[in-house]
């Protein structure tokens, strides 16, 4: 009998099944990369935003999206996407995108302007991510200007965001 596959809004009792899904998929490397930088400035207690969504199959957590809400420059009012996982065994069916869909959508019911990440265009294009123009918003370390991306939630959003991304 196949397990029955949900999705769910993540919970703070959710953080150590999902690290620990990081940890087997991203391993150690993943702390140095510069989002990190960003939650890091949030302090305990903002791991889990409204956004945040998971697939479990009723046994366990095999997929789960984290998206945290930013400032740019100071101004409120956007998010940043990421990281997304998805267990080997269950890379392939579509989880990575419903949960992008769906993290997405509760964002802009909460009224989040803009959602920013770092990523591939080719992949995050399909969602509404474009690449942002060079040094209009920038991240507290290196990232390659090509991967910074956007999706705006709200007409124009792009337009009233420059500055540097910080953690809320």
């Amino acid at each position: 009998m196949l397990a029955k596959i949900t999705t769910r809004p993540a919970t703070p009792e959710d953080i150590p099944l999902i690290s620990a899904l990081h940890d087997r998929a991203f391993g150690p490397g993943r702390f140095v990369r510069t989002a990190y930088r960003v939650r890091e400035q949030m302090g305990p207690g903002r791991e889990i935003s409204d956004f945040c969504r998971l697939v479990t199959d009723g046994n366990r957590i095999v997929a789960a999206i984290r998206m945290s809400e930013i400032a740019i420059g100071g101004k409120p009012g956007a998010a940043l996407l990421g990281p997304i996982v998805v267990a080997p065994d269950y890379e392939r069916q579509g989880y990575g995108r419903t949960l992008i869909t769906e993290a997405m959508e509760a964002a802009r019911a909460a009224g989040v302007r803009i959602v920013i990440l770092v990523g591939d265009e080719p992949y995050y294009g399909r969602f509404g991510f474009k690449p942002i123009p060079p040094g209009l918003i920038t991240l507290p370390g290196p990232v390659n200007p090509a991967r910074l991306l956007a999706a705006e939630l709200q007409s124009d959003a792009l337009a009233h965001y420059s500055g540097q991304i910080s953690g809320r």
